[in-house]
């Protein structure tokens, strides 16, 4: 007899979902996270679609630890001295169906864990599983702590750099284009501040996304998401493109702190938290299978993830997959098979949600941002010069417009103005 029904590895937000599914089926659960409290080695941006949560918990509102909810969208195209913005506002964003807030994983966490722990799930803190037990080709539990633990079957929610999922499913560590390094601040200033910078009611705020110069014109982005009485500020850019960038990751977050559109927001804060964490970035093609003989993968080990440039997707994806897992692993359990095919309505209810249609709705963007580098490099300055031609005066006589732009817009050349526009609109 196994010593649980059960094991969860990692308690991010895939993690402890699935136990929580499991526990309220009346199974028994372990759940071991390697750090030291839950969210401790967790980082995101920090913005959850809550859909999915609500699916889960629908009463989450009431004593979630959630930051503010977002009421605006930008996005910024920045030239090394200046930046193009757009800004959007929508009454329906306060919509309890389309609502999103922003989060701090440290507090967001271990408010996911305790939803488990209530339900019945059992946690071990600060022990890492370093390797699966297995039965030929079947996963029987874990190795952790020295200690061997076994289970009928084990849900992975170990995050993009998984150390387990090659022995759970064959799947090989992801290429350097699959994912990306993020890399964040948590820059404190009073919540009347950021309120008044954001133009915003104190319980709500905004989501800001850059790319050009934010990364000295390499693939990836930067974000900035507005907490109580913090700003969330940070880059991911690809690993890919890192390796061969001339400047590390971390000087590129501190131009980009001093960019004049940025500088003015964080002005006068503390920096008072700084991490990094790999990223999954390689959407639907790099994801591995997702059932085998007594176990699961969900959330970023199953690299569940969707980087759209002007939105960034993970944790309502991994909630989602944590739910499915949860319920689907407490059906095989109870039908005394767990094997691939008894946990097959795992990837089948998947494919009926948002989550594998999303995936693959948009299985060829990564592509297309890792194989379009003017998107980074050229287009933000063009769109820099367009603008200055619009609203810069000098007293000198003006041109028409379309005779003023026109060099601007060419200057890429247009047929790979007309290629990128195409491979773009293919890709979404």
């Amino acid at each position: 007899m196994a010593d649980f029904d059960a094991i969860v590895v990692g308690s991010g937000c895939a993690g402890p979902v699935a136990a929580y599914e499991l526990a309220s089926a009346g199974h028994s659960v372990l759940v071991v996270e390697r750090g030291n409290f839950c969210g401790a080695k967790n980082v995101s941006g920090g913005r959850l679609y809550t859909h999915s949560l609500a699916k889960v918990f629908p009463d989450f509102r009431t004593d979630a630890p959630l930051e503010r909810r977002v009421v605006r969208e930008r996005i910024s195209m920045l030239a090394p001295d200046a930046g193009v913005s757009v800004e959007y506002a929508d009454e329906r964003m306060r919509e309890p169906a389309v609502e999103s807030y922003t989060v701090l994983r440290a507090r967001f966490d271990p408010w996911l864990a305790s939803k488990a722990e209530e339900a019945g799930a059992q946690y071990i803190n600060g022990i890492a599983v370093e390797q699966l037990l297995k039965d030929g080709s079947r996963v029987t539990g874990v190795q952790a702590g020295g200690d061997e633990i076994t289970a009928d079957v084990v849900v992975l929610c170990d995050g993009v750099n998984s150390l387990l999922a090659d022995q759970a499913v064959g799947a090989p560590r992801p290429s350097r284009s699959a994912v990306a390094v993020g890399i964040k601040q948590v820059i404190q200033l009073p919540q009347q501040v950021i309120s008044d910078r954001f133009a915003c009611a104190d319980d709500e705020g905004a989501a800001w996304l850059f790319m050009g110069d934010a990364t000295h014109g390499r693939a990836g982005g930067g974000f900035c998401y507005t907490n109580k009485d913090t700003i969330s500020l940070g880059l991911v850019v690809t690993v890919d493109d890192i390796v061969r960038a001339d400047v590390p990751v971390y000087q590129m977050l501190e131009d980009f702190k001093h960019h004049p559109v940025v500088a003015p927001v964080i002005a006068g804060g503390t920096v008072v938290e700084h991490s990094g964490h790999l990223v999954a970035e390689g959407g639907l093609d790099s994801m591995p299978p997702l059932v085998g003989d007594g176990v699961l993968l969900a959330g970023e080990s199953a690299m569940m993830c969707l980087n759209l440039g002007y939105t960034v997707r993970g944790m309502d994806l991994a909630i989602a997959a944590g739910a499915e897992a949860g319920r689907a692993a407490a059906v095989a359990l109870a039908s005394g098979d767990t094997s691939a095919a008894g946990l097959a309505g795992y990837e089948r209810a998947l494919g009926d949600s948002f989550v594998l249609r999303d995936l693959h709705t948009l299985r060829a963007f990564p592509g297309f941002m890792e194989t379009t580098p003017r998107m980074f490099q050229v287009y933000p300055e063009l769109a820099r010069d367009v603008m200055r031609q619009m609203f810069l005066v000098d007293g000198t006589p003006l041109v028409p417009l379309r005779k003023a732009v026109w060099p601007v817009v060419k200057r890429p050349g247009l047929v790979n103005l007309g290629k990128d526009i195409w491979k773009g609109v293919r890709a979404l």
